[in-house]
């Protein structure tokens, strides 16, 4: 179904031109505060917790969640939440062992450690899978904002990628961090107020009412977390946990768009707090993007006729929700709703640009390009890789819209490409920060290692007859948390055989031992 142009009305039009040219205009307001790298990349280290931890909600919600994550409630069950659940234990070692390691050194790049830990290459190689991780993630999210706003508007979702894409690479690279901070503060009540809008429409529209919702959804299962079956090959609640455990330690420990707001707050105090706020606070909003698709469920069970044929196929399970937004919702909420979406994904797209940005001339441009570099030149570097990757990443959201056509559910295919670009990070990391005995060659070895696996796991898939035996059977799911632990095992194992040297400090003591060392 195409919906026409003229079904999304002026003041739905409105409310969205007036939210897109506002994070222009907050952009433009906050270059003056972003005139030295420092202030571009850490805000100059002044900001309150609570103000960074709401931008780690912000952060960690996008149009993925608001989209997606209904999509995926609505086509099945509550299985992905157990992914929201791991959260307050990567908090917990984020605040215990990763927070204290980056604030007492001051770093700006999560990825300096590993130089000291393991040499150069890691830091290159997590930097790498880092800015792929973002482009995957930039294209996830323009994508979905594409599948929406192409429906209502008339517009081609290509159109709306580029345009969406180009909103965000402006204000971003004009603002720097404190524009990314204080854009996704904005957009945290702007999305949240969407998506109360939303659940309590679906109450009030109820069939039978809410007591009527609540008892469908569970009769049939809509609340159900999945089967707690130990098979790896299915997406059973271990198999989401384990990958959820991984994948947050990865956000909360070595993603630079996390480690960087680690050290825009004052003190440490503040800077625990906003990993709490943003880790907990996560945990009922997207129980409430989750109860969204149920609701939709029981809603359209009940009222069957206002569905197309083409939105009761099972892959369409993302469309549902926009078709809800422009179809029930009252004029003025739809804009609202709709402002809500770009809130989540300018968001989420402005902080990948600016980490993406940050790394490459941390890690790579002033190390090894031009190592005596001017304020003054990083900060035109900073702006003009800013704009690079913002390309980039629009470009992989028109490449995200050619791979849909095989996945069903965009949650899933973000979730497949997040495990793997996401190993090539957290894997060096684990292997450096908590296993004493780990030397430079070992952990080359496990990364070769670590790459082969996760090569294997994802493409000896559907093999024919004749090569079934080399077919991988673990769920996509997995494929990131085999290469990290083939990784841990062989790097240490290696380590054995090439054993480092005998004064390297031991696992996350390095920056304190250098400033013990030069003091």
């Amino acid at each position: 179904m195409c919906l026409a142009a003229a079904q999304l009305r002026s003041v739905d039009v409105f409310i969205l031109l007036a939210y897109m040219v506002g994070m222009v205009g907050m952009g433009l307001w906050l270059t003056r505060k972003s005139r030295t790298v420092e202030a571009y990349t850490v805000a100059a280290r002044s900001l309150p917790g609570w103000l960074v931890g709401v931008s780690i909600v912000g952060t960690y919600v996008s149009s993925i969640s608001f989209l997606a994550l209904p999509g995926k409630a609505y086509g099945g069950n509550w299985n992905a939440f157990v992914l929201s659940l791991s959260l307050p234990i990567a908090a917990f070692v984020a605040v215990r062992w990763f927070l204290p390691l980056y604030r007492r050194a001051g770093l700006i790049s999560a990825y300096q450690y590993l130089e000291e830990r393991l040499g150069g290459w890691a830091r290159v190689y997590a930097c790498l899978s880092f800015v792929l991780l973002q482009l995957g993630r930039v294209g996830a999210i323009l994508y979905l904002v594409g599948l929406v706003l192409t429906r209502m508007t008339g517009l081609d979702i290509v159109t709306i990628i580029l345009i969406t894409g180009l909103v965000t690479i402006v204000y971003t690279a004009l603002g720097g961090i404190e524009a990314v901070i204080w854009t996704d503060v904005v957009q945290v009540f702007i999305f949240f107020g969407g998506t109360l809008a939303a659940v309590f429409i679906l109450l009030v529209d109820a069939p039978s009412g809410v007591g009527h919702l609540f008892a469908s959804a569970w009769q049939n299962g809509k609340f159900s977390l999945g089967t707690w079956d130990l098979s790896m090959a299915a997406p059973t609640v271990w198999v989401v946990l384990v990958y959820g455990i991984l994948e947050n330690l990865k956000n909360f420990g070595i993603d630079q768009n996390y480690v960087q707001r680690y050290n825009t707050t004052r003190t440490d105090h503040e800077a625990r707090r906003s990993v709490w706020l943003g880790a907990l606070a996560y945990i009922p909003l997207s129980a409430l993007f989750f109860f969204i698709g149920t609701g939709l469920w029981v809603y359209y069970q009940g009222n069957p006729g206002e569905l197309t044929a083409e939105l009761t196929q099972k892959a369409n399970a993302d469309r549902v929700f926009p078709h809800f937004i422009l179809t029930k919702m009252p004029v003025g909420v739809t804009g609202l709703v709709l402002a809500a979406l770009l809130a989540a994904a300018m968001s989420t797209v402005s902080s990948s640009l600016n980490a993406a940005a940050t790394v490459c001339l941390e890690d790579i441009y002033k190390k090894y390009v031009r190592s005596g570099a001017s304020d003054r030149h990083c900060l035109w570097v900073l702006r003009s890789l800013t704009v690079w990757w913002g390309i980039l990443g629009t470009g992989a959201g028109i490449l995200f819209l050619m791979l849909m056509k095989v996945y069903t559910n965009a949650l899933d295919l973000w979730w497949t490409v997040a495990g793997i670009c996401g190993a090539g990070m957290i894997g060096p990391f684990l292997l450096g920060a908590f296993l004493r005995r780990v030397s430079n060659t070992g952990a080359i070895i496990g990364v070769i290692a670590s790459v082969g696996v996760v090569v294997w796991a994802t493409l000896a898939r559907n093999l024919p007859d004749a090569y079934a035996w080399m077919e991988c059977r673990l769920h996509t799911f997995l494929i990131g948390v085999a290469g990290v632990i083939v990784l841990m095992i062989v790097g240490w194992v290696a380590s054995f055989i090439w054993p480092p040297p005998a004064d390297r400090p031991p696992p996350l003591t390095v920056w304190s031992h250098r400033r013990r060392s030069s003091a």
